[in-house]
């Protein structure tokens, strides 16, 4: 839960530091601009707020590493990932969307911090408590970040505790640890396709490198 608020207003305020003119700029996110990664993060909050008021009755079926699947990556057909760019160049000015997600961000982060960790809730068909719901975001909004200012030199990087927190819940994912020599930034961008490794790096990786880019739905 500690780990959710970090990283979350971490990426809000990151968010809120860009300059408008920053919001035409490349993000990590491979087809998609920094304004299109924050209207990205609009819906993903709303996500949160709609799965908090989601109760379920039913014993859990996934958990903070199980709630995320392992599938191929992104082309741009995707219906949702093609209607995203539509939505954020509709908002017209960098000042509305960042007024509507520090909106729904705010309140967002209110209802996970009001939440009872242990109660359930059900969210694409499955069911997880709330401790592990908000725990799983912690890797979602940790990669954003490091996607946002990804081409922001001097913007910051997420909190190294959600850095620790999002690399090791992405392991858990992998099924292996990452070589002790990645920097934890560098774990997650270069397991999720979004840095290439060297040669060395690579050859450190070993078998692991075969399955690389992880691409998670």
């Amino acid at each position: 839960m500690d780990h959710f608020s970090r990283s979350w207003t971490a990426l809000r305020t990151a968010v809120a530091d860009i300059p408008d003119e920053d919001f035409a700029r490349p993000s990590g996110c491979s087809g998609w601009l920094v304004r299109d990664l924050v209207c990205h993060l609009v819906i993903g909050a709303q996500d949160v707020l709609i799965t908090l008021v989601t109760p379920a009755e039913s014993e859990p079926t996934a958990d903070a590493v199980t709630y995320w699947d392992l599938v191929e990556p992104p082309t741009g057909e995707d219906p949702l990932d093609a209607l995203i760019p539509r939505l954020a160049a509709a908002y017209g000015e960098p000042r509305l969307l960042k007024f509507h997600f520090d909106d729904v961000g705010s309140a967002a982060g209110r209802a996970a911090a009001l939440a009872d960790p242990a109660a359930r809730v059900s969210t694409r068909d499955q069911v997880l408590t709330v401790g592990d719901y908000l725990s799983a975001y912690v890797l979602e909004w940790t990669v954003h970040h490091l996607d946002l200012i990804a081409h922001l030199p001097s913007a910051a990087d997420p909190p190294a505790e959600t850095l620790a927190a999002a690399r090791a819940s992405l392991e858990k994912i992998a099924g292996t640890p990452f070589p002790a020599s990645f920097s934890d930034k560098d774990a997650l961008l270069t397991a999720t396709g979004r840095r290439l490794p060297t040669a060395a790096e690579k050859a450190a990786l070993g078998a692991l490198a075969a399955k690389l880019p992880l691409s998670l739905g």
